[in-house]
């Protein structure tokens, strides 16, 4: 289980309770601290002016609302702010959604009771997911449209899914035997004000753009052992002078990655030495989708560990308003909502990831482009040629889903259009940038998904299976234990769904024990 409250939330405790499936725990101590807070806020906000308390919202804050109509005041928020479009968030988004908005509440800044704080612990670890649609956010004021609809749920008037079927908040509740929230003082501000959907969304993007890094890495090392690639371009010592952490690292895994193969070749085996050819059959360098890789995957690394060190800072933030310090003894009015810092990483994601998917497409046309690798056959067709098609359809869906991820490139961070009667005045676009984010990294699996079909055939055209790396093998034996080698034409979509579904649950990793090879099976040339 992970405890929440005790100490700073990291993104693996955060994939633990999305992917591993551990519960979350309260720890008391921070649950007291919440209480306090509540306490303080309602003693303190007495005959007070206090935004969000008894006066409007927004550029209606000029009205004061009387102390009658104050609890009301919360529920016309959640409701009039339900106003969501377009589809549900998928359960994974949701699920991180509330998480940060538990993370946020549990720093003990928000005024809020403390059964706010346990019924959402409830949810999450019961799997109930408040229907929160994508449309709405314009990411300052925090998430208002998204978070509504969390709030629209947690007062047991919203939608859920719950065990794969939508079902009233209230029914869910009563089977449960949960007790949806009473507003006390702010419950229905507290909920909504915050950067807590962009944020739980930013969380999911971080983890799998991770995993595409690994996969990239991991195909780019294998393209390099079916072409036969020179090893220099990932030795230490080139990469060393270039004093980048990315760049290194890759280098560094791919090296892994390679170690054992009896493909990649030592260039002093080859070039180093007295020639006689006036042209030369073999390349000399590879071609930069080969070669540059760490410098390619290099920036790539280093904008993810900076995106997720600013993603669970906000994780661990109060992204609320007013902040409420019972220590301080006081109520801070400011813009803690605003989510320029997760707009502008989810961008950088985003444009990284394009990128990532750039680079598969091009290693993926030089291995269906005989002109360029004079080693396989025209789209990897290990039939008849003119006859049979070989990868030839699936490349397409590679290139035009690339296209697409270029163009949902274009960055959020610097799309404000003001609203609000100006009160918002400069918007973030936070959690349409996550969003966006998120189908970029969904397309980018579908593109490597091609990549790895094709990377196989590569393989068995050679039937170089013996002369693979370990790390490379094991690669070749898991897929290709879903999706066997094909000579004759057939539909392959369903192909790209079993195997897009397998990147997104596996990460390749160095510390797997390497798959003991079969004998060398002959190759179809």
């Amino acid at each position: 289980m992970v405890v929440l409250g005790s100490k700073v939330l990291s993104l693996e405790e955060v994939h633990r309770v999305l992917f591993g499936g551990e519960e979350l725990v309260l720890d008391e101590a921070a649950v007291k601290n919440v209480n306090d807070n509540f306490e303080f806020l309602e003693k303190f906000s007495s005959k007070k002016l206090i935004y969000g308390i008894n006066t409007g919202f927004g550029p209606m804050a000029q009205y004061r609302i009387p102390e009658e109509d104050t609890f009301q005041l919360q529920y016309n928020l959640i409701r009039s702010h339900s106003s969501g479009a377009g589809k549900c968030l998928a359960p994974v988004l949701t699920k991180s959604l509330m998480i940060a908005r538990l993370s946020s509440f549990m720093q003990g800044f928000s005024g809020i009771h403390p059964e706010l704080v346990h019924l959402l612990r409830d949810m999450i670890n019961h799997n109930i997911y408040p229907c929160i649609y994508e449309h709405g956010g314009v990411g300052a004021s925090g998430d208002l449209v998204q978070l509504a609809h969390l709030a629209h749920a947690l007062i047991g008037e919203g939608n859920v899914l719950y065990e794969d079927e939508i079902h009233p908040a209230a029914v869910v509740f009563a089977r449960l035997g949960l007790k949806p929230l009473d507003v006390h003082i702010r419950e229905g501000l507290a909920v909504i004000n915050g950067t807590s959907a962009m944020t739980g969304i930013a969380l999911v993007n971080i983890i799998e753009a991770r995993k595409l890094l690994l996969w990239s890495c991991s195909l780019s090392a294998m393209i390099n052992e079916v072409v036969e690639a020179f090893d220099d371009h990932l030795s230490y010592e080139l990469n060393a002078v270039k004093r980048h952490n990315g760049q290194n690292k890759v280098a560094e895994m791919m090296r892994g990655m390679l170690k054992g193969s009896k493909m990649i070749r030592h260039r002093p085996d080859h070039l180093y030495k007295e020639l006689e050819e006036e042209i030369f059959k073999d390349k000399v360098q590879e071609y930069y989708s080969l070669r540059c890789v760490p410098q390619i995957l290099g920036p790539i690394f280093d904008t993810l560990v900076h995106a997720e060190n600013i993603v669970v800072g906000e994780l661990n933030s109060v992204s609320d308003n007013p902040v409420v310090d019972h220590r301080q003894q006081n109520v801070f009015h400011g813009g803690n909502f605003h989510g320029d810092y997760i707009a502008l990483e989810m961008d950088k994601v985003k444009i990284a990831m394009t990128k990532l998917s750039m680079l598969s497409e091009r290693q993926l046309n030089y291995l269906l482009n005989d002109k360029l690798n004079h080693k396989f056959p025209p789209f990897m067709n290990l039939g008849k040629l003119g006859f049979n098609f070989g990868m030839q359809g699936v490349q397409f869906t590679a290139t035009s889903t690339v296209a697409e991820n270029q163009t949902l490139s274009f960055p959020m961070y610097i799309h404000s259009i003001p609203n609000n009667n100006d009160n918002q005045d400069i918007v973030s676009m936070g959690c349409n940038a996550a969003q966006m984010t998120y189908k970029v990294i969904e397309n980018t699996f579908e593109v490597l998904t091609v990549q790895v079909m094709t990377l196989l055939q590569a393989v068995d055209y050679l039937g170089c299976q013996d002369r693979l790396a370990g790390f490379s093998y094991k690669i070749y034996q898991d897929v290709r234990a879903i999706f066997p080698k094909f000579i004759e034409d057939a539909p392959r979509y369903n192909d790209v769904q079993k195997i897009k579904a397998y990147l997104m649950r596996h990460e390749p990793s160095l510390n797997e024990p390497a798959v003991e090879k079969k004998q060398k099976s002959s190759s179809v040339r």
